[in-house]
């Protein structure tokens, strides 16, 4: 939610949805993703398929018949992969901050976990061998949890 100031009186809560997209294809691809992910579109989808099947005898099953469907499909599939990667990395942006804002708000929660889709290869594996390790000497998960908490407070 946000706050919009007004001098007239209290600040106006708005939900995020109500506020207005920063671009075009953002608000495009959040739509056709919309669309396209619903049974309505796979139903249309089929329609089309059949229907081009069906007049397959009346175009004598020609190469031009063909080159129709695949030509068709190959530039919605062109098009469908680079709508669905922006939507999917909006959407990946956004739980990685929803994790953040957790892991941020946790006491015993290292903040370094925090941006950890940032990290390199060297401090994941680094952070991998230190849970296995926590794992293998048979900790609970919480008491695994602080135990990792207090060794990154020493360090």
């Amino acid at each position: 939610m946000r706050r919009v100031a007004d001098a007239a009186g209290p600040p106006e809560v708005h939900l995020v949805s109500d506020v207005p997209r920063e671009s075009w294809f953002r608000a495009l691809s959040c739509k056709v993703a919309n669309a396209t992910g619903t049974h309505w579109a796979f139903l249309a989808a089929l329609a089309v398929i059949v229907g081009w099947a069906v007049t397959g005898p009346l175009f004598h099953f020609s190469d031009t018949w063909q080159l129709v469907i695949n030509t068709g499909t190959t530039v919605v599939t062109f098009l469908m992969v680079f709508l669905i990667q922006a939507t999917q990395n909006r959407d990946g942006k956004a739980l990685q901050l929803k994790l953040d804002e957790l892991i941020r708000a946790q006491r015993s929660a290292r903040n370094i976990f925090a941006d950890l889709e940032n990290a390199t290869e060297e401090e994941l594996r680094d952070f991998e061998k230190e849970f296995k390790a926590l794992r293998a000497r048979g900790l609970s998960e919480k008491k695994a949890a602080r135990t990792a908490a207090v060794r990154a407070t020493k360090t």
